[in-house]
């Protein structure tokens, strides 16, 4: 798998040590929901390899960066984990958000600590739960990407749609970018569209996946969010001028509750000017079902993805998740069946996005030990 874009680094491109890389680690992923819990969120499940989605991003980035050069911001109740999976970082290098409020917040939280190391870096922002196979073909499109921002502009990696996905927003391309081959400027970001949009969207090829990684100047995010988002960009003054002193800690608890939760898509990337596109196909999938797993892990001849020990009968095309205890299956096609401690999953892999429903049950009938 190749990076499509020809746009390769040149004179005056940044150097590694210009460039920042923000990995967001929050939430906990309800649609892989019985293996991921709140005590075990997503990102740090291992699901497709030796490693944990979390040390992957960071596996993918570090033979560009310096172990310092990697921030990560994650929840109070998951900093212990993201520590130990990642003894590379220095500690101050974990930054730990109150509560969830959205990725804008979490991203202007870490811009304060970041910016303290280095005012003029580029800031690549990732999600600590994405899967990418091609990780040379990443970084040469990180790289890209970085050059764009050190010019002013606003760079996203679009990914080069296979099939009219639902589950995504999507990016419209607009005119190349001059000097920038292989760049394009973003006319729209579109939120997930319906299945006849999404059709002309893949058959127009002016619509790319959004990945939700984003690349810019420090001074840009903060310019933007104090453009605007001022309501944020003012509470998080607040929260500037008590780091380093001995009030930091109180006053980003006392601060946190009244910040309103936006997305970095919502608040900035929709209103933004110069921003860019890079279009990429490097193997990328977000794992955002259990139907999106099995299509990122090698299969048997008759297309079942198995963790774990199964005994089947004209079993084919399924997913099973084993734990502790042979699971058998007879006559199931294109299933999921995930076993944990305390709960068994069963589903038809098209219904996989409706795990989530499942979840929300759970909560309105607070039975939070499965949670």
């Amino acid at each position: 798998m190749v990076v499509s874009t020809a746009f390769s680094q040149r004179k005056g491109d940044p150097t590694i040590a210009t460039l920042t890389v923000l990995i967001l680690a929050g939430g906990f992923g309800t649609r892989l929901w019985p293996s991921s819990r709140e005590r075990t969120p997503k990102h740090l499940l291992v699901l497709t390899g030796e490693n944990s989605l979390l040390r992957e991003t960071y596996l993918r980035v570090a033979p560009m960066l310096r172990p310092e050069d990697v921030y990560v911001v994650t929840g109070a109740s998951h900093a212990d984990q993201v520590r130990a999976q990642l003894p590379e970082l220095p500690a101050e290098n974990i930054i730990v958000e109150p509560s969830g409020k959205g990725t804008a917040p979490c991203i202007g939280l870490a811009a304060l600590h970041m910016k303290r190391r280095n005012p003029d870096a580029v800031m690549a922002s990732l999600h600590a739960d994405h899967v990418i196979l091609d990780a040379k073909g990443f970084r040469s499109a990180l790289r890209s990407a970085a050059a764009l921002a050190e010019q002013g502009h606003i760079a996203t990696l679009g990914i080069t749609p296979s099939c009219p996905e639902t589950g995504f927003g999507y990016i419209e391309r607009g005119e190349p970018l001059t000097g920038a081959e292989g760049a394009y400027q973003v006319l729209r970001f579109t939120e997930k569209p319906d299945t006849e949009t999404a059709q002309k969207f893949v058959a127009s090829g002016r619509f790319y996946w959004n990945s939700g990684i984003f690349v810019w100047k420090m001074s840009r995010i903060s310019e933007e969010i104090r453009n605007l988002l001022p309501d944020l960009h003012r509470h998080l003054g607040d929260i500037d001028r008590a780091i380093g002193t001995p009030q930091e800690q109180s006053v980003l608890e006392a601060v946190w509750p009244r910040i309103q939760s936006v997305t970095v898509d919502v608040g900035i990337m929709e209103k933004a000017q110069r921003v860019a596109v890079i279009p990429i196909s490097v193997g990328w999938n977000d794992v955002g079902s259990w139907k999106a797993v099995a299509e990122v892990m090698p299969a048997s001849e008759n297309g079942n993805v198995v963790i774990g020990e199964h005994l089947g009968l004209d079993t084919s095309n399924s997913l099973i998740m084993g734990n502790k205890r042979l699971v058998a299956t007879i006559g199931l096609k294109d299933m999921v069946v995930v076993d944990t401690d305390d709960v068994v999953l069963i589903c038809p892999k098209e219904r996989a996005q409706d795990v989530k429903a499942l979840v929300e049950r759970l909560r309105k009938e607070q039975k939070k030990q499965y949670l």
